[in-house]
This record gives structure tokens, C-alpha cells and sequence, in this order.
């Protein structure tokens, strides 16, 4: 008897562990920029089909890199339309769906004051320090280098003014490297007087806002407005049932609503 009892933690551990690795799960890689409305989808599409999502969350341009390099996930959810159409044609994912669009801003630090049509004279201030991500691993990256190309038809000289004085950050090399523990890397480099403008989504300046209050979010002139087509892909080696699943879930209506509740414009969304 004593044995049978002293037994059964051992056996009740073993059953547990057995149908934890059965749980159905779906293993997400998302864009940084998507952190709020990829939780929020997930939770809600977790509630409705009982499988849970892991994300993983970074530069879209990095997750590529890892996914095509053999990481295993199930869905990839891009900042643009580029990083994922490059896993289809490696024979990596299937094909690649526009589920959303982003718009690039000018979020400038406390004090600071700017407005969209003095904008460009701000940032070609030699006072002025500019925040960007970097290019090619972070497509906020691209896009702030879109808007330096556009910076130029306008005032010509200044494509090349705002490429040498950006400060880019990321973690990898080339680019100032936010310390682990930060919760907002903008608003970290305001803080530390690293930057007076970050280049980003605007969809970023509420969270900005919410850790360092006074910051402002600055629509881009038309001139330079520019923006960003978000792509998903269900990569060859997932999950094909789960991943579906989840891919059509961010492309129904509450997933587009939950976008757009985000900041995103959401093409999909069936409005009422």
C-alpha cells in the first residue's frame, strides 16, 4: 500500500508531462512592432480553439534570417511584404498574404517642438540627433531610409545628411545596442539624450508616450509619408491545420478588428 502511494506523484508527473506535450500549440514569429496586437490576437484566438501561441518576437529582417537558417515555427507575420516573399521563393513558405498596413511617424522627445510641416527643417538641424531602426533587419529601417530618399526630392542633399547622422539601433552589428531590461528602446534613447527624433510606426508612439510622458507622435508630410505593407506566411515545415487556423484567424474579422483596435489599418476588416 505504502509503495502504491509513494508511486503515484511519479506516475500523476509523467501523465501531466505527456499531455503537456500534446497541448496543441502554434509557434509564431511576429515583428516586433506587432507585440501588442499579436498578444492580444493570440489570446483571443487561444480562448476560441483551445491552442495555445508562442511568439517570438523581433526585426522582421532577423526572423527571416533564422527562419530560412531551419528555426522551427508555424507562422510568420512580417513587418513588410520583402522578408516573407523571400522564405516563399527559397521554397521555405507558402505564399505570402498582405493582412495589414502601418504608416511611418515622427515621434519626437519632451520638449522638443515640431510640427509636420517643420518637420524636415527639424531633422536636418545639426542639433537635432535622429533615432531609426536599421536597415535590411529591421524594415522600420527601411522605411526611415525611404523617407531620407523622399527627403531629397524635396531638399536635395538631404538623403545623405540624414543617412550619416542616424543613429540606429538593434542588436547586431553596426547599430547601438539597447541594454537588456529596457522595456521601450525609444524611449530609452531620450532618456539618455541619444536621440531628439525616432523615425518609426506610428502604431509605437502611444507606448512611447506611456513610459515617458510629454513625447509626441508627428504624422509625416505628404512628401514624405511613407508606407508599410505588413505580409504573412505559413512556413512548409509547420503545423499545416494549426497554422491555417491561425493565419485565417488574423485574416477574419476579429483578428482585423484587433489590428485595427492597434492603430493598424486592417484591408480586411468587414466593417458593420
Amino acid at each position: 500500500m505504502i509503495r502504491c502511494w509513494v508511486g503515484l506523484p511519479a506516475l500523476a508527473l509523467a501523465v501531466f508531462s505527456a499531455a503537456a506535450a500534446d497541448a496543441p500549440v502554434v509557434r509564431l514569429y511576429s515583428a516586433g512592432s506587432l507585440r501588442a496586437a499579436m498578444s492580444d490576437i493570440g489570446k483571443a484566438f487561444s480562448e476560441a480553439y483551445g491552442v495555445t501561441v508562442t511568439p517570438t518576437f523581433g526585426g522582421s529582417g532577423l526572423l527571416k534570417n533564422r527562419l530560412a537558417n531551419g528555426e522551427p515555427a508555424d507562422v510568420f507575420t512580417s513587418a513588410d511584404m520583402g522578408n516573407p516573399q523571400a522564405l516563399t521563393q527559397a521554397g521555405k513558405s507558402g505564399p505570402t498574404v498582405l493582412f495589414a498596413h502601418n504608416h511611418m511617424c515622427a515621434i519626437v522627445r519632451p520638449g522638443l517642438k515640431a510640427t509636420s510641416a517643420s518637420l524636415l527643417a527639424t531633422l536636418l538641424n545639426s542639433s537635432v540627433k535622429v533615432g531609426t531602426s536599421t536597415p535590411i533587419g529591421d524594415p522600420a529601417g527601411d522605411y526611415a531610409w525611404a523617407l531620407f530618399k523622399k527627403a531629397d526630392a524635396v531638399r536635395p542633399g538631404s538623403r545623405a545628411t540624414l543617412e550619416a547622422k542616424a543613429v540606429k539601433i538593434g542588436n547586431e552589428p553596426g547599430s547601438l545596442a539597447v541594454p537588456t531590461g529596457v522595456t521601450n528602446g525609444v524611449a530609452w534613447l531620450f532618456k539618455e539624450r541619444r536621440a531628439d527624433v525616432f523615425l518609426a510606426y506610428c502604431t509605437g508612439g502611444a507606448a512611447v508616450a506611456a513610459e515617458l510622458p510629454g513625447t509626441t507622435t508627428i504624422p509625416l508630410p505628404p512628401a514624405l509619408a511613407v508606407e508599410a505593407d505588413y505580409g504573412l506566411t505559413i512556413l512548409k515545415e509547420a503545423n499545416q491545420d494549426r497554422a491555417a487556423q491561425l493565419a485565417l484567424f488574423i485574416l477574419s474579422p476579429p483578428g482585423q478588428k484587433i489590428l485595427a483596435d492597434h492603430g493598424f489599418d486592417a484591408p480586411l476588416r468587414i466593417l458593420p
